[in-house]
Formats: structure tokens, sequence, C-alpha cells
């Protein structure tokens, strides 16, 4: 396997831009418009405010850390309450005050500096929950990797994923150069014709139908909408994000942790908490979903050792121009899920990976039984689907749930548990 590394401020020239910002759009497409269609808002849009939205975290965050956003599922629940009970403009307006709350949050952590944070979040917390973050994608990957569109076991969905796979272990390890750091495109495209060629043949594999290619429109507009604004739904919002500021704190260990670099530190966390808030009240500005950093994109650089910013730009702006060109918004509709599951398997178990890189790399002990006992209840809840809930009034519910949760209760448990249990456990 190569050792080529492409930093976070190296430019690649053009011929390997494109393909590598593919990558990630790749990546990231099937979430990002997945969120939209299970709450009623515009995938076009959504399409729109997660390019627009990246460029403004790069913009925020001066360009030092490579992170793709896209439309948030920990919002789904909120979005679906509130546009129930007072209509989408108010759900998107209730996004938009919780993207502000980042703001605030922001400025606090900067004013308090980051020096808590070790204390706070040591490396058995932290890795902990990357590995969580990981495995608690793992059953949808198995899910679009096995099941056929309407739920049910599918030996073709299967044989399709796992002919995906495969390809992209092989270009993962034993590709040289430029072809070595797009394993995940190289592997997209065999899936896909591997569908198209074994669909010829027989009918249970003709998965991809062209005709919605045909019948769109080679350019259009995003249906974009005017938020609203109301106390409940407001509240509402900056409740749930008080959980998603949780995930962001995940999703930045990660990152660092691939990239080898310490974002809390530099640019701070208080600019990467800024950057996803002001992108997700920009997003909701437009009649997008929320957004937030996509572990999908950064299991792309953890496989391809692609940290470029210029990259992740890169596909900000295609992502962009996809939301005008529907024609190519559709062709890459019809890529199979099976495909995408068969990719998701290794992009997903990277990021667990990478939370039991930080744990050996750190030498967290386990014979110490504060360790043990920390670990262990963050792995439980976060992958286990633990969830705290509880209703706040007008029919609405608060819930704090998986990652987020477990995340929680790690720090809660680091910070009461004595440290002295180490050194006693040490003696014993």
């Amino acid at each position: 396997m190569s050792h080529q590394i492409i930093g976070v401020n190296e430019k690649p020239r053009l011929a390997k831009w494109i393909p590598l910002s593919f990558q990630h759009v790749f990546a990231m497409f099937g979430a990002t418009v997945l969120v939209p269609l299970l709450t009623g808002l515009d995938p076009a849009a959504a399409l729109f405010a997660a390019g627009s939205g990246t460029l403004l975290y790069i913009l925020v965050t001066g360009a030092q850390v490579p992170a793709f956003l896209g439309s948030s599922f920990a919002f789904i629940p909120p979005i679906i309450a509130v546009g129930s009970a007072y209509g989408i403009p108010y759900a998107l307006g209730g996004a938009v005050i919780a993207g502000l709350f980042y703001a605030v949050v922001a400025f606090i952590i900067k004013l308090a500096g980051t020096r808590w944070i070790d204390r706070v979040i040591p490396p058995v917390v932290i890795g902990s929950v990357i590995i969580c973050i990981g495995l608690n994608l793992a059953p949808v990957a198995m899910g679009m990797a096995m099941n056929n569109g309407e739920g049910a076991y599918s030996l073709v969905s299967l044989s399709i994923a796992a002919f995906t796979l495969v390809v992209a272990i092989v270009a993962t390890i034993f590709f040289k150069g430029f072809f070595n750091v797009i394993p995940i495109l190289i592997s997209l495209v065999a899936g896909y014709l591997f569908t198209v060629i074994m669909g010829s043949f027989f009918p249970a594999y003709a998965l991809i139908d062209f005709g919605v290619v045909a019948e769109a429109s080679w350019f259009s507009l995003p249906k974009f909408a005017v938020p609203q604004f109301n106390l409940m739904a407001s509240l509402t919002f900056v409740i749930v994000s008080l959980a998603t500021m949780c995930e962001h704190l995940g999703d930045v260990m990660v990152t660092s942790r691939v990239v080898g670099a310490d974002f809390y530190k530099k640019p701070g966390l208080h600019r990467t908490l800024l950057g996803d808030g002001l992108a997700t009240a920009w997003a909701a500005f437009w009649g997008g979903p929320p957004n937030t950093t996509y572990g999908e994109n950064i299991g792309v650089m953890a496989i391809t050792r692609v940290y470029s910013v210029w990259v992740i730009g890169g596909a900000a702006v295609i992502a962009v121009l996809l939301s005008l060109v529907t024609k190519v918004g559709a062709i890459i509709r019809t890529i199979p899920t099976p495909v995408m599951g068969g990719i998701s398997m290794l992009l997903f178990g990277i990021i667990a990976s990478s939370g039991l890189r930080t744990i050996v790399e750190s030498g967290v002990d386990f014979k110490c039984k504060r360790n043990l006992t920390i670990s262990s209840v963050i792995m439980v809840i976060g992958i286990g689907g633990g969830k705290l809930a509880f209703d706040i009034g007008g029919g609405l519910q608060f819930q704090l749930a998986g990652v987020a949760l477990a995340t929680v209760v790690g720090i809660v448990l680091n910070l009461i548990l004595p440290p002295t249990l180490d050194k006693k456990v040490m003696e014993d």
C-alpha cells in the first residue's frame, strides 16, 4: 500500500483534484438526500445547503479542518415533530436558532480555553466514543448491503455489496500511485458496472432504473423555503442541539486522529463548533436540513490518506452544482444501495478502528478498573441504543440517545470517579 499522504493544505493538480472530490460526493450523497426525503424537505435544497455550508465551515475554520458537512440525522425527530405541530417553516426557524446557539457556546469555549478538554475528555473517553461512532453505523452498512428495497434479506444485494467491498479492499491495499488514493471511486464504479452487466443477464440484478435520468430536466433551482420562528420550536431545537454538540466533539476527535492533528487546539474547538453552527443556521435559512460533519467522509480520508481541504472544498462545489444540474443528480441517485453498502462496510469500520488506535497509542491501561468501567459503559450505551427521553410540552419530546448519550455519560463518569482509583488498582 502506498504511504503517500496529501496534507490538509496541499492542492492536488486538477487531474487528481476532481476525482478525489467526487469520492467525497459519492460518500455523502445517499445520507444527505435521505434526510430531506424523510422530513418533507427538498433534496436539491439539502445538497445546496451541504455544499455551501461546507464552504462556510472551511472559511470559519481558516481552511485548517478537512470536514464535509451534510444533512444531520439527529435533527430528523424535531423536524418531523415541529413540522407536524406548527409547519415546516417553523422547524427551519428552530434549526436557525439552534445554529446560533452553537455560536454562543463556541464563544463561551473561546473565553474558557481548551485546557479543560484533556481533563474532561481523556483518551479512554475519546477512543471509546470513536469506536461507538463507527460501530453505530455498522447496522446501516449491513442493512444497505443485505436487504432489498423492501427491507427483506436479499442474496443478490449481498453479492453486489460483497463484490464492491472486495474491489475496495484490493484497491486500498494493492493499487499504487494515483489509483491508491481513489479506491472508493474505483469500487463504486466497479460495483455499478457489475450491477449493470449482471442485470442484463439476470432480472434479479436489474436494480438500476435509467428512466429517472431520462425524465429529469437538465437544470432547475432547488425549492428554497423561508424560516419562521416561535418560542416552542426554537426551544425544541436548542435542547436537541445539546446532543448534537456532543456528536460534534466526537467527530472532531475522529478527524483529529485520522489526520494526525489536534483540531481542539488549532484552529480550536470554538472555531469548529462555530463553523458547524453557522453551517446549520445557513442550511435552514435556505430550506435545507441542519448540517453536521459526516463520518462517511472521515472514512474516505482515513482510507485514502488524502486530507486536503482543497479536495473537500471541491466536493462542496460539486454538491452545489448538483443541486442545480438535476440530470447529473438523477444519475447519482441510480447508484444501487448494495454498492453503497459494500463501500460503507469498509468506511464505517475504519472509523471504529481509529478509536482502537486512539486507545492503543495513548497507552490506556485496561487493567485499571476505572478505565475499564468508563469504556465499558460508554460502549454499551453507545452501541446498545441507550436513550434518555422525556416530554417538554406541546406534544414534543427531548431525546438524548446513542453516541450523544454515551459521550455525556462517559464525561460524567470520568469527572466523578476519583483518579486515585488508578493508583489503588496498580498497587493491588
